[in-house]
């Protein structure tokens, strides 16, 4: 058992017991009130010993402390230890790293949720994720989604290599560069898709009225899409197409609904058809200049914590007719914009039925260089529904038709049109 301070002070003899008892409480009650700092000043002494040169922690020093304890009233952590075991002992190739197991099963732990979104990386593919957070990357331009425990395209991005090579929404991902999906986390997967933007990525593909897949070579490129397209079309109705929720996204609609007023626009179509998502706050800031009073959004926690977003700003399109279109590939942030409007009856919904993404997810960097995503709350609409895998369900549902559509058709914009009573 690892020496850890505190953990197993020496019991004193029956003879002496009573000399010490008022000794001990004292010291312990000192413990627990003024002992924090020095507690993780001892981890931090602790961390330092029990790790590598790497910074990583070293744990065939730490996994077999206290294998007694069982934190679970539902299972008995005697098999995992077990199986550990069994594992190091038997396994053909040897020897066996403990930290590849340890982050297996930690990798496992999460997996057990069920939950797509939630993933808890090892330290390199961590170090991988979180650089793509943090600026332009070489891809294909399409956001990746997990379905009934099926990889697929939520949506491609337009003017991407994605929407180029043809990929639409709902097409299943059954392998990248010949290596199956099944099993695959988003993460991994788009892990494979992203590389140098000098490269090629092959997808294997099945879509919805197809006898076999098909693979698609797309060639990768630096992705950068604007959030926000305006235009004034035919019969003085503005057209904003949001591309995805970002920090410009904010910026750039305030400036286009400056722009449609000064145009006295009649109506308004808001398109947010493939439209991934992105920030929430964002996704407020834009319903809210529909909506003059009430809740747009509300996360809940586990526990029945719950954070209600009411509506805020200068509400700049209250009132203006307006139909939002939306798909198979409006997902997160734009389902809530979609569901706000639709409920508080600022808008017409058209269309299909969205994705169902409408959980929130926290990225928790570990001290070892791992982290840790998981899913920490779901997104409910104004009238308390849940968005997470339901989805939003258009008040006129559109189906479009790529095979049949003429060339410049756009079935959606055209119902639009029906709704809103004018003539194009």
């Amino acid at each position: 058992m690892a020496n850890f301070p505190f953990a197993n002070p020496p019991s004193p003899t029956k003879q002496r017991a009573h000399r010490y008892v008022s000794t001990y409480l004292a010291v312990i009650l000192f413990i627990l009130t003024f002992g924090s700092g020095i507690f993780i000043g001892r981890a931090m002494i602790l961390k330092k010993q029990l790790s590598s040169s790497d910074s990583r922690v070293a744990v065939s020093d730490v996994i077999n402390i206290d294998r007694g304890v069982n934190h679970s009233k539902d299972v008995d952590f005697v098999q995992f230890w077990t199986v550990w075991d069994k594992v190091r002992e038997k396994y053909v190739k040897q020897p066996v790293k403990d930290s590849e197991l340890f982050y297996g099963a930690l990798q496992g732990l999460v997996y057990g949720l069920g939950d797509p979104y939630s993933v808890f990386f090892p330290p390199a593919p961590a170090a991988e994720f979180t650089k793509s957070l943090a600026g332009e990357f070489g891809g294909i331009g399409a956001e990746i989604g997990n379905k009934n425990n099926q990889l697929m395209v939520i949506a491609p991005l337009p003017d991407t290599p994605a929407e180029r090579a043809g990929l639409r929404p709902a097409d299943r991902i059954l392998a990248i560069d010949r290596k199956s999906t099944l099993g695959m986390d988003v993460s991994t997967a788009v892990e494979h898709i992203r590389g140098s933007t000098t490269t090629t990525v092959v997808l294997t593909i099945m879509r919805a009225g197809w006898d076999k897949p098909r693979d698609l070579t797309i060639h990768r490129a630096t992705i950068n899409v604007p959030s926000v397209l305006f235009s004034m079309r035919p019969g003085g109705v503005a057209y904003l197409r949001i591309m995805q929720f970002n920090d410009q996204t904010t910026p750039n609609l305030s400036r286009y609904i400056g722009m449609l007023k000064d145009r006295k626009a009649a109506a308004i179509i808001l398109d947010l058809r493939n439209n991934p998502g992105g920030y929430l706050d964002a996704a407020v800031a834009m319903a809210s200049e529909w909506i003059t009073d009430g809740v747009i959004v509300s996360e809940k926690f586990s526990g029945g914590r719950e954070n209600v977003h009411e509506t805020e700003g200068l509400h700049r399109l209250a009132g203006l007719k307006t139909v939002v279109l939306v798909n198979g590939g409006s997902a997160s942030a734009s389902e809530i914009v979609a569901g706000a409007l639709q409920d508080q009856k600022a808008a017409t919904v058209v269309g299909e039925k969205t994705f169902g993404k409408g959980s929130v997810q926290e990225f928790e960097n570990l001290p070892d260089g791992s982290a840790l995503k998981i899913t920490v709350a779901e997104w409910y609409t104004p009238n308390g529904n849940n968005i997470n895998e339901k989805g939003i369900t258009p008040d006129t549902v559109v189906k479009e038709d790529f095979d049949q559509e003429q060339v410049g058709q756009d079935v959606m914009i055209d119902k639009a049109y029906e709704i809103l009573g004018i003539k194009k």
